[in-house]
């Protein structure tokens, strides 16, 4: 055989431990076989695991999943960076949440992952021109995961959005790479004003639970917003807020903030 005659099947790392990891589950809980064979087994892709995971739980008496399927399996086909970001997602939940053991848990379980990859799927539709079907989908995602994103938001890649209950991100809001936030954060505008609006926040981010972020202000690079704090102003890197109106209360305590997930605030000594 000549080496122009072998093929090699390309290395997937991700998938290929979430397909292990479905086999095991069915081993060890015989009643998750059917979800299982369905959402994971049945296919031969990642993306066509998610565009079948996409449908299945925004499918209504509107729009039936047959159709978001079709969307979806559009949108993987026109679009690798979304299944690049899916896969960075997944390994971003493994590494950041302790209550994730197996890539198998967000594709499955996390809400936070499955609105974040919804959105994704409304974000390519918003930038192919297709707005009111990306309305649609936003509607869909606020409705069954209680988390509202506009597709028109830009949101990089490794993100982890904990628990995810009542996330919401507006219209001109850009999430960059490996971002971590808990529930009930809020990227908002602070008014009626028609233009970008919307928070922008850097790279290595961790935003703590009920934090609102306010108006089109920069929160910058591996810095840190404590739980309940109420931003108003830009946040320099590297740096801790907390309070209502946050202000500065030290450095962010670790290189990468999103990554370590540690929110413990003053209890060292140095950020009082």
């Amino acid at each position: 055989m000549t080496q122009t005659q072998i093929t090699v099947r390309s290395v997937d790392k991700v998938w290929d431990q979430t397909l292990e990891e479905a086999r095991d589950a069915i081993r060890a809980e015989p009643l998750l076989g059917g979800l299982v064979h369905a959402s994971i087994l049945h296919h031969d892709s990642l993306e066509k695991a998610l565009a079948y995971r996409f449908a299945q739980k925004l499918a209504s008496g509107e729009m039936s999943d047959q159709l978001l399927r079709e969307i979806s399996d559009a949108a993987y086909a026109a679009d690798p960076t979304l299944g690049q970001a899916a896969r960075a997602d997944i390994v971003a939940v493994f590494e950041r949440d302790p209550a994730c053991h197996r890539f198998l848990q967000p594709i499955l379980f996390f809400k936070g992952f499955q609105a974040i990859q919804a959105y994704r799927i409304g974000n390519w539709l918003w930038r192919t021109g297709r707005k009111d079907l990306a309305y649609f989908v936003q509607m869909r995602v606020s409705e069954t995961f209680g988390v509202d994103i506009h597709p028109g938001a830009r949101i990089g890649r490794g993100i982890m959005i904990d628990h995810a209950h009542s996330i919401v991100i507006g219209e001109t809001a850009v999430v960059g790479n490996n971002v971590s936030m808990l529930h009930s954060v809020t990227l908002g505008g602070t008014g009626k004003e028609d233009d970008d609006r919307h928070p922008k926040i850097e790279d290595g981010v961790l935003i703590g639970a009920g934090a609102k972020v306010l108006g089109n202000i920069r929160v910058g690079h591996c810095s840190r917003i404590a739980a309940g704090s109420v931003v108003l102003e830009p946040v320099p890197a590297m740096k801790t807020v907390a309070g209502v109106p946050a202000r500065i209360v030290g450095e962010a305590g670790c290189a990468q903030p999103s990554i370590m997930m540690d929110q413990l605030i003053g209890v060292r000594g140095t950020e009082t």
